[in-house]
């Protein structure tokens, strides 16, 4: 009888972390929604403030949609861990939009059609699909973190806001020691989803049409603020 064959089996080859995955799909997308026009013409200072204030007036829209289904998906195994309340954004950006409008801010405040389309996909993830959910999370929180202090110091610089006061608030978050740190962790939870192959493709495809959502509602936004000829 011939022996056993006891050579070991070849350690395979260690898997791509989830978050290097994610990220790495996401950066066409991601680089085609930060080169729109309208972004490029705001932080360039070749639009007012008032561009700055619908802008700002469409992202309450986009975080009332997170942040309404955040305490629905607290306990919930994959989408739960990702609830965390010092990213909250809503309440900054209300109070962003009471120094921009006034008072009487919410006063014929409406939604583009891309917002619209925007905060009804986040709706039906968090009601339907709580990875799906993860996927908005991540494209939003984490280009708040990153990008978005960017636009925060253009506009500080080109309307005189306060630094990190009223009208930038929304990119101020007080309750996170390191931004850096907190990203780590971050992408340590999305290596950890309990997700198997197929749905970590499907929640890639759902980061990318984030992005495409956000790419939509900068293309409305220009033509509603086309800069003159």
């Amino acid at each position: 009888m011939d022996s056993p064959d006891t050579t070991p089996p070849a350690p395979s080859a260690p898997s791509t972390p989830f978050s290097v995955l994610i990220r790495t799909a996401s950066q066409d997308p991601h680089a085609e929604a930060e080169n729109s026009s309208f972004m490029s013409d705001l932080l360039g200072g070749r639009l007012g403030v008032t561009a700055y204030r619908r802008y700002t007036e469409q992202l309450w829209f986009v975080y009332r949609a997170l942040e309404a289904a955040a305490p629905a998906l607290a306990d919930d195994p994959v989408a739960g861990p990702f609830i965390r309340p010092e990213l909250a954004r809503t309440a900054c950006l209300e109070r962003d939009l009471a120094h921009l409008g006034g008072p009487g801010w919410r006063t014929d405040l409406t939604p583009l059609p891309a917002t619209e389309a925007y905060a009804a996909r986040i709706e039906e993830c968090a009601r339907d699909w709580p990875a799906g959910y993860v996927a908005h999370h991540y494209t939003r929180y984490l280009g708040d973190l990153s990008g978005g202090q960017v636009i925060r110091g253009t506009a500080e610089k080109n309307w005189g806001f306060d630094r990190k006061g009223d009208g930038v608030r929304f990119y101020v978050f007080d309750g996170i020691g390191s931004p850096t740190a907190f990203k780590r962790h971050y992408r340590e939870l999305l290596d950890a989803l309990p997700l198997d192959d197929l749905e970590k493709q499907q929640v890639i495809t759902e980061c990318k049409r984030a992005f495409g959502f956000n790419t939509a509602v900068f293309r409305q936004l220009g033509e509603e603020f086309p800069l003159s000829a």
